[in-house]
Order: C-alpha cells, then sequence, then structure tokens
C-alpha cells in the first residue's frame, strides 16, 4: 500500500508538471531487495506548490523545503530539492536554497543514501556512484567526508548503523573522518538522537558488532566516558551474548551489558543521562531485581508470598528469558522450567495480584471489629502474606490464621 500510494503522489506531481522521485533509503533497499515501505519524496515543487497540490500536510520542516504529505492514511516526507548553505552546531543549516537533484544528492550523507527512483518510468538516477558502492558493500561519505561529518556529526553513528546492519565496511577516507571527528560529538549532538541512533541499531542483527565498532572509533566511550579505558577485547565480551536476547529485548537492557558491575543507582543515573522513558526506567528497576534473586543461591529465602509477586510483574517473563540466555546451554531449560513449574503452583494468587483482586477486604475486617487507619492496612497487607504463604483461599479462613498472628488486636 505504501508503494502504490507514494506511486500516486509522485504521479500528482507529474501531472501538474513538476519532477518527482523516492528517495533516499528506500531506493538503497529496493536495490539491495529489501522490502521497505519508508518512502521519502524529493520534488522540484515547493512547498507551496505541495501543499495547494495535496488537501491534507503536515508543515514539518517548511524553511527547509520539507512537509508531509497525508495520504490514504499513510504519511510521506515530500522535501524539495535543496543544496545546504553551510551549517551550525554541527547539525542545523544556516539555511537553504532550490536546487537541480544533482546538487540535492551531493548534499546527503553517504552514497548508499543519495540515490533516486523515479517510479512513473522505473528509472534510478545515481549521481554519486551509490549503486557501484551497494555493490562492494562499502558505506561512503558523500564528497569530502569531514565535510559530511561536521555538517551533521551525527552521520558518524549512522555510518557504524549502516556497516553493521548490512554487513558493509566503512571506506577508509570516511573511517578515517570519523576517527579524527569522535571527540566533537557532543554538544553538537543531543543525547536524544543518539539514542534513537542506537535503537535503529538494535532492531536489526549485529547490534554487538555496531557496540564493537563504536569502540574502536572512539564513539563508545564519547557516549559513555566510563569505557574510556575498557580495551575493546572486553567490549566483545561484554556484548557477545546479545545475539542470543530475544527479539522484543528493550534497548537499554542490550545497552547494559556494556556495564556488568553497575549497581542499581548507576543504572538509574544512566536513565537519567540518556534522557530515557519511565516504562525503560521502570523496566530497568524490575530486570535488575530479577538479577539478584534470580541467583540460585539466593531463591532459597524467598517466600509463595515474595515469588508470586514477581511473577506477577508485567516485566518478569521478558525479564526471565533474557537472564536465561547468560546460563550456559545445558542449564537454560532447567532454569525455565524450574520457574514456570513454580509460577504454575502459584497461579491463582499470581492472578488475583494481576486481577488487584482483593484476598480479603475492608469489609471483612471491620464486621471483625477492625477500624479504618493504619492497622487495617497492616492487616489487609499480612492477610494477603498469609493467604499466599500458608494456601489460604477463603477470607474466614485468612481472618481465623489473622487473629493467631501478632497483627490481630488483644
Amino acid at each position: 500500500m505504501p508503494y502504490s500510494t507514494g506511486y500516486s503522489i509522485v504521479k500528482k506531481l507529474y501531472e501538474k508538471g513538476f519532477t518527482a522521485y523516492f528517495a533516499g533509503g528506500w531506493v538503497r533497499d529496493f536495490l539491495m531487495d529489501h522490502p521497505s515501505d519508508d518512502i521519502d519524496i524529493a520534488t522540484d515543487a515547493s512547498v507551496e506548490d505541495i501543499q495547494s497540490i495535496f488537501p491534507k500536510t503536515i508543515p514539518v520542516g517548511v524553511n527547509f523545503g520539507i512537509v508531509i504529505v497525508v495520504e490514504e492514511g499513510h504519511q510521506f516526507e515530500v522535501a524539495t530539492f535543496r543544496k545546504d548553505q553551510g551549517y551550525k552546531d554541527g547539525r542545523r543549516p544556516i539555511g537553504v536554497e532550490r536546487a537541480d537533484p544533482e546538487e540535492d544528492a551531493k548534499r546527503r550523507d553517504f552514497t548508499i543514501n543519495g540515490m533516486f527512483y523515479d517510479p512513473l518510468n522505473e528509472k534510478l538516477y545515481d549521481f554519486v556512484k551509490g549503486q557501484e558502492d551497494l555493490k562492494q558493500k562499502i558505506v561512503r561519505a558523500i564528497g569530502n567526508p569531514h565535510e559530511r561529518f561536521l555538517e551533521d556529526r551525527l552521520r558518524m553513528i549512522r555510518a557504524v548503523r549502516y556497516a553493521s546492519r548490512f554487513h558493509f565496511s566503512i571506506e577508509n577516507e570516511t573511517l578515517k573522518a570519523i576517527l579524527d571527528h569522535a571527540e566533537a560529538l557532543f554538544p553538537a549532538v543531543a543525547i536524544e538522537r543518539v539514542w534513537n541512533e542506537f535503537s535503529k541499531m538494535s532492531a536489526f542483527p549485529n547490534f554487538d558488532v555496531a557496540l564493537v565498532t563504536l569502540h574502536r572509533l572512539n564513539l563508545l566511550p564519547v557516549i559513555f566516558p566510563m569505557l574510556k579505558e575498557i580495551p575493546i577485547e572486553e567490549i566483545q565480551r561484554r556484548v557477545h551474548i546479545l545475539p542470543s536476547f530475544p527479539e522484543d529485548t528493550p534497548v537499554i537492557a542490550k545497552v547494559l551489558e556494556l556495564f556488568p558491575s553497575m549497581t542499581l543507582e548507576e543504572k538509574k543515573d544512566l536513565c537519567l543521562y540518556l534522557k530515557l522513558s519511565n516504562h525503560d526506567r521502570d523496566f530497568v528497576s524490575f530486570y535488575h531485581h530479577a538479577q539478584e534473586i534470580l541467583h540460585l543461591e539466593k531463591d532459597r529465602a524467598r517466600s509463595p508470598f515474595d515469588w508470586a509477586h514477581f511473577y506477577a510483574h508485567p516485566f518478569y517473563p521478558l525479564s526471565l528469558k533474557i537472564l536465561a540466555t547468560h546460563l550456559p546451554l545445558e542449564e537454560r531449560q532447567t532454569f525455565l522450567q524450574k520457574h514456570h513449574m513454580q509460577a504454575n503452583a502459584l497461579k491463582i494468587p499470581i492472578q488475583k495480584i494481576q486481577n488487584k483482586t482483593p484476598f480479603i477486604t475492608s469489609e471483612d475486617l471491620r464486621r471483625e471489629g477492625i477500624p479504618n487507619g493504619k492497622q487495617m492496612g497492616t492487616l489487609l497487607k499480612e492477610g494477603e502474606r498469609l493467604a499466599i504463604n500458608e494456601s489460604l483461599d477463603a477470607p474466614e479462613k485468612i481472618i481465623k490464621r489473622l487473629k493467631k498472628s501478632q497483627w490481630w488486636p488483644l
């Protein structure tokens, strides 16, 4: 559907007298026979022209000739052919001016991303020898790599992302330019943009290779200064397990493999530094907790109450699968089966915890003469604990047991 809709957009622009091509990553993926729905369009139409042709548009970057066209529920970035008038901040162009397709191609990042495709005539336009580099499996900056990286320093990380994703090598001059400018990544690039690149890298195989390459090119120690003195061999050892991780592993869980000795507080600080979401921060806290309690020697002291709450947590299933990958292959199945059986034995209390169904209610306790207040809260919590630990399945049984405990008032 996105291809046919993108085709339709190009056709509408053509019928109005404009040139329009599919651009960048879609063209690269098309030539590599990789399916892609991420279609960007480049055209000689101005933003005003685009807005007049298409009824629904979003002005995301009008000053840079960029607008989102919404057609059939899909969004397409449509950009006017341009050349940039120098850069500031190591990120943003000072200004832009209209250009022809060849000039537009030469201001892009890498040759493999600098090609255009005309879907109407099924014709490729390659002004930067991107097709040749695709065949040679090379990531090469367009033109002078020093200039490309000074324009936008995030491109240094993108080079590693493309190389690791496609099993390409980084061309020598491009490689040298990254080594020359790695230290200048910050403050030009916001940490959120760096993390976005990590997320994209993590979505494909070889994230372990990407992290090792980032370290080899001095980018990883710039992003994480605590890794500055860590030798490349140790980085390789720390991340070698990543290909075994479940597909839905959060990026932060993979990155934490770089820091095996971090305390929970240090991990929380890392989340703040990376400006991660509350969801990711909550996962990190639970995952750390899971690492601590799933050591085989530590689970003996845990009660059914503790295990039930642990197993009821929404992050438990994934955390268990991730932690299982750290065990020798022959031990993983036994480890997983043990916890599956343990959780199955606690199925009823786990469901109650997940559904927030009380084991006893305040009304049950009021009927026994317990007034509202702190004591009521204590008895509700202890009632739940006794119910799970002693397999008590009815409020009257729980209350009977509570009356024999130290918590019941004399």
